[in-house]
C-alpha cells in the first residue's frame, strides 16, 4: 500500500505502543522505522529525509520529548515538510499540539481505523 518505498517514522518511548502501531502499519503494507525518543528520530530522519511520508509522534518521552522534536523538525529545511500525527495519552496535550502545525492529533488508546485513515491521507 505504501507508495515509492516511502516510510512511516514512529517516535514512541513505550515499547508496547510502538510495537502495536508498527504492527498495524506493517500489516497494511507500510514500511516502518521506529525511534524511542526525538533525538533518535532526528538522527534517523536526517539520513534519508525524503524517504518518509509521515511521522507518528508521542509527546512525552525521555531524552527529547515530542515538543522539542517538533521544534527541531520545523527548523530543519530537509525535515520541515514531513507531516506529523501526534498520539498522546494526555488529551489536553494532544489538543495543544494542534498549535504545532501538525496534520492530526489522537489520544491513546489509538482508534486504529482512524489512525490508518490519517496515515492513508499522507502516504
Amino acid at each position: 500500500m505504501h507508495v515509492d518505498g516511502k516510510r512511516v517514522m514512529i517516535v514512541e518511548d513505550d515499547l508496547e505502543a510502538r510495537e502495536s502501531l508498527a504492527a498495524v502499519l506493517t500489516a497494511e503494507g507500510y514500511a516502518v522505522v521506529a525511534a524511542e525518543h526525538g533525538q533518535e528520530a532526528l538522527e534517523q530522519l536526517r539520513k534519508s529525509p525524503t524517504d518518509f511520508c509521515l511521522i507518528v509522534l508521542d509527546l512525552f518521552m525521555p531524552v527529547m520529548n515530542g515538543w522539542a522534536f517538533r521544534d527541531a523538525q520545523v527548523k530543519d529545511p530537509n525535515l520541515a515538510s514531513i507531516p506529523v500525527v501526534v498520539i498522546s495519552a494526555d488529551a489536553s496535550a494532544a489538543r495543544r499540539a494542534v498549535g504545532l502545525g501538525i496534520a492530526a492529533a489522537m489520544t491513546k488508546p489509538v482508534d486504529f481505523d482512524r489512525f490508518l485513515a490519517v496515515v492513508g491521507e499522507y502516504c
